[in-house]
């Protein structure tokens, strides 16, 4: 088949997929989806619907929707404005950069990712109620109503959630004393959080003064101070979210919108995609052996730099953001590719600049008929973050403090290696690859789309991105097409089945890569618009699911 008859090929299925024409949802679960367009239909707007989503995936979606962690929020306003807003978790103002350390300078397995050392000062509350302050066109109370409700009465487990919540049960009960997990879960269990219930309740009346000053910060400061953790009540009353510029750069004419520091996603992507841009991309897009093998080799390459440069910018001097991704540099650093061989990555450093100085994630994406495009992801870090429930409150606070590099060269939950730029500090955010990414096509949002996952975010993204780009997918075969993944270091190539055909596997084998299978990489939830046709994809990989009018 040649490439036109396959282009207009898919170019018929994509026609003929269904699609909405006010307004869409998409989310990790079919509650949270179903209350942002509850919201949606009440008369509000994305970023009410922003609100709900959120609140209810802390009920529906405790592994990583959440009040205890935190995320980052990009936008594009009916006006054209955009913005990102940084609700990321930081550090307490009693850590420091040896704190998982023991004598000996060896890091002690586990302190950093589990328990009340782990957890970081969340950012979630207040970055919900930052974005209603700018841009809330309806009450409060219809808001939150679905997420009450949801709490009070209940929600079916999936078979998927039933098997998680009875894997991680062993030990959230050794952690805690609480009554909510002390079951074995079967699909279609009604699960009921009395004291989410109640927390949601107070925090509606309340504001966010409560949890940051208030009832809710005493018990979540004594509880995880009670556990031999170091958050006070200092910390949960200075901490506020911050707006930022989002990161936009453009590729083969598309503008793309996303989060900058202490994100690294937008970066990370922005240099595989500019350095797309100075190959022969029409070879590499009419071979798929050639795309495979690139991709892998500029992960690398990003990786290896993201390692090394990034961190909280507020903290770091960021004038080598232009050196790292300028023309001169990515060529400097595509001269490693050696496509004749898999070059190790451990030859493979960091570039060289003039400087003047997941796995649990959720995402959600929603686009109104105003015309506000919201991209938005949320985490906890692990599945049920430090695995710490505070019974009365009923809900777990975040381990992002192992997204810091507890240690340089030392490799996170996720195996990222980290170094002395998002080395811990008092106050400081941890760097993060959550890329909620918004695109225009010809001066208008194109899509709206994002990822859990850790640093497969970034991987799960980009190549949602290309398919529809480079091979004119419809964005529910983009968002369901097998994934590949290489993270720098640990020097592996992982994939899911459908990833790599046998021609594939034999050239990858030839080269001397190493190949891990698993079972997913990323849950890319995406909206596609064009001529007034909202196209949405959940990914099935997960209970995602995607609703619109």
């Amino acid at each position: 088949m040649n490439i036109r008859l396959l282009f207009l090929l898919i170019l018929t299925i994509s026609c003929n997929e269904n699609y909405y024409e006010e307004h869409a949802v998409v989310s990790a679960t079919k509650e949270a989806t179903n209350a942002g367009i509850k919201i949606l239909e009440q008369g509000g707007n994305a970023f009410d619907a922003m609100i709900a989503v959120d609140l209810a995936l802390a009920v529906t979606y405790p592994n990583a929707g959440n009040l205890g962690g935190g995320g980052f929020m990009v936008y594009i306003d009916s006006s054209g404005q955009s913005g990102s807003l940084d609700f990321r978790e930081k550090a307490p103002k009693k850590s420091h950069s040896s704190m998982y350390l023991d004598a000996n300078g060896e890091v002690i397995t586990g302190l950093s990712y589990e328990g009340a050392l782990s957890v970081g000062v969340p950012g979630t509350v207040a970055g919900l109620f930052e974005v209603y302050k700018k841009f809330g066109s309806i009450s409060l109370d219809k808001i939150f109503e679905p997420a009450i409700y949801l709490a009070k009465n209940g929600h079916s487990l999936t078979k998927k959630q039933s098997k998680l919540y009875n894997d991680y049960k062993p030990k959230i009960l050794e952690l805690n004393d609480t009554s909510l997990f002390s079951k074995d879960f079967k699909e279609g269990d009604v699960f009921i959080n009395d004291s989410l219930h109640n927390t949601l309740n107070k925090i509606l009346k309340h504001g966010p003064e409560i949890f940051y000053n208030g009832e809710i910060s005493n018990k979540i400061v004594n509880y995880v101070q009670s556990k031999g953790g170091i958050i006070s009540n200092d910390d949960l009353v200075s901490y506020s979210p911050v707006w930022r510029e989002p990161f936009i750069f453009n590729f083969n004419g598309y503008e793309i919108y996303t989060m900058g520091l202490p994100s690294s996603g937008g970066i990370v992507m922005a240099q595989i995609l500019k350095s797309l841009q100075l190959m022969d991309q029409e070879k590499i897009i009419n071979d798929k052996i050639k795309y495979i093998k690139t991709l892998i080799e500029l992960e690398k390459l990003s990786f290896a730099d993201r390692s090394y440069f990034l961190g909280d910018p507020d903290f770091i001097n960021t004038y080598f953001i232009d050196s790292i991704l300028s023309n001169n540099y990515l060529i400097d650093r595509m001269e490693l590719i050696d496509f004749e061989s898999s070059n190790p990555s451990t030859v493979i450093n960091h570039g060289e600049v003039k400087i003047i100085e997941s796995e649990e994630t959720t995402h959600y994406s929603i686009h109104d008929k105003y015309g506000n495009s919201v991209a938005v992801t949320t985490t906890l870090n692990g599945n049920f973050g430090s695995k710490l429930i505070i019974p009365e409150l009923g809900f777990f606070l975040n381990n992002e403090m192992d997204d810091f590099a507890i240690k340089t060269d030392h490799q996170n939950i996720y195996g990222m290696i980290g170094g002395k730029n998002n080395s811990i500090e008092p106050e400081k955010r941890m760097l993060s690859s959550m890329t909620p990414t918004i695109i225009k096509k010809d001066n208008e949002v194109f899509m709206i789309l994002g990822s859990p996952g850790g640093p497969t975010i970034i991987t799960s993204v980009l190549q949602t991105i290309l398919n529809v780009m480079y091979f004119d997918m419809s964005i529910k075969k983009s968002v369901k097409s097998p994934r590949f993944h290489h993270l720098w270091l640990p020097d592996i190539v992982y994939f899911e089945d459908g990833s790599f055909n046998k021609k594939m596997f034999e050239y990858l084998d030839k080269l001397n890569y190493k190949l891990s299978k698993r079972s997913q990489i990323g849950r890319v939830d995406a909206i596609l618009i064009e001529k007034n046709k909202i196209y949405t994809a959940a990914d099935p990989r997960g209970d995602d699911y995607a609703s619109g009018k």
